[in-house]
């Protein structure tokens, strides 16, 4: 069934009887030739570009629980390409580009905003490397744009500029960056790639490998053995210990992440701002909620929930550079859980077990990435090559010296 207006004239005029499920509830077969692990965001875009893209056929997802019951649905839903070095800035212009033709791709409303993001400045030795970071954008293909504080002050007059400890100098702006419906993109992705006859199976839970002499051979699920000629794994935050299952340890920290909504407001913020003297970042959703988060509770969790400090510097951080959030009542908060590498950088690689395959770590950058993730994890897993996007994303670049730290705050996860 294809969306459309006149889909949704027809269904009004007459009793909304035509509808159909947007994707089916199938059992799992005894075998497939590739079992994707994590029916969040990545798994179901690299099910759909394998099935679309690269022709593949006899797919399957595997999902512990519900479509768009992690990551996926947990989220603040800002997208944007605002990287600066070469291993990170072309993979997400790749996914920004993907973002702006995922509705067509999709034939699904994912309600893509490209209402722009705003980094702030707060310091002359801050501008500076903001405009080199708008350099290296503009160098990858991307928009990028600087402004001085009385071009901001005219979008945004109710930041507080003369603050004394953070004024605000100036801004970094990517006019194309902006939110997504974060729950849209998991069912758009889960519709079209059931479409193209992927099998997603849901309240599944993995519970460990087959593997002989080095080759892995499917996977054990609470609902039987699930034989596969390849496994990609795409669990974000449970990535440790799906892949501890495999005998492997991961340059990985598992950290949880919060994130909060306010009450509906009326329309107060065009676009999404985040603080550059401190971690926080909002935007305002088409429901009138301002959505905004910060920093990880600095400890390892599974957990998906967070402690009071954090929300308490999150706030912090939020009255420093717009008082009047403090006006606004807490509508609800919640925690996502981060696979931290160590260099905040991603990983898109085979393993050493013939047939097993790994995307993660994707500390903050997940959500944003889920197009491109999806479709080089495709690409990697049809082909054995990585994407030209994603050669950078090696779980051995540790070994050969080739770190991505973005933002150079060396070995300790929690910071990225």
């Amino acid at each position: 069934m294809r969306y459309s207006g006149f889909k949704v004239i027809k269904e009004a005029l007459s009793g909304h009887k035509g509808w159909k499920p947007a994707w089916r509830e199938p059992d799992p077969k005894p075998h497939y030739d590739i079992v994707i692990i994590g029916g969040g965001g990545h798994g179901l875009a690299t099910a759909h570009y394998l099935a679309k893209v690269y022709k593949q056929k006899n797919i399957a997802v595997i999902e512990k629980g519900w479509i768009g019951g992690g990551n996926v649905g947990r989220n603040t839903t800002i997208i944007r390409s605002n990287y600066l070095l070469d291993g990170n800035e072309p993979f997400y212009e790749f996914s920004l580009k993907l973002w702006e033709g995922l509705e067509q791709d999709l034939n699904y409303n994912a309600m893509v905003s490209q209402r722009g993001i705003m980094n702030l400045i707060h310091s002359d030795a801050q501008r500076d490397a903001f405009v080199r970071r708008g350099n290296a954008m503009i160098l990858n293909g991307a928009d990028a744009e600087y402004l001085n504080e009385a071009q901001i002050r005219k979008e945004y007059p109710f930041l507080k500029f003369d603050d004394q400890r953070f004024p605000i100098k100036g801004g970094l702006a990517q006019r194309r960056g902006g939110t997504v419906r974060h729950d849209a993109v998991a069912w758009g992705y889960a519709r079209s790639a059931d479409s193209h006859g992927v099998d997603i199976i849901q309240n599944c839970e993995v519970t460990g490998f087959k593997i002989e002499n080095g080759v892995c051979k499917g996977i054990e699920t609470s609902r039987g053995f699930i034989g596969a000629d390849k496994v990609g794994c795409a669990v974000a935050g449970n990535s440790g210990r799906l892949m501890g299952m495999a005998g492997m340890r991961l340059p990985i920290e598992s950290h949880v992440l919060q994130a909060f909504v306010s009450e509906g407001l009326k329309p107060v913020l065009p676009g999404v701002i985040t603080f550059g003297a401190g971690h926080f970042y909002v935007s305002q959703s088409d429901k009138g909620g301002l959505v905004f988060g910060g920093d990880l509770d600095g400890y390892n969790s599974y957990a998906q929930r967070g402690n009071l400090p954090v929300v308490e510097d999150v706030c912090e951080g939020g009255m420093a550079i717009m008082p009047m959030i403090g006006r606004a009542r807490l509508l609800r908060m919640w925690g996502g859980i981060m696979d931290m590498s160590m260099d905040g950088s991603p990983y898109i690689d085979k393993t050493h077990i013939e047939g097993l395959y790994f995307n993660g770590g994707w500390c903050y950058g997940g959500f944003k990435a889920t197009p491109a993730s999806g479709y080089t994890f495709a690409h990697l897993l049809a082909n054995d090559t990585p994407h030209e996007t994603a050669t950078a994303y090696r779980l051995d670049r540790y070994k050969t010296g080739h770190m991505i730290d973005e933002k150079g705050q060396g070995n300790q996860p929690n910071l990225h």
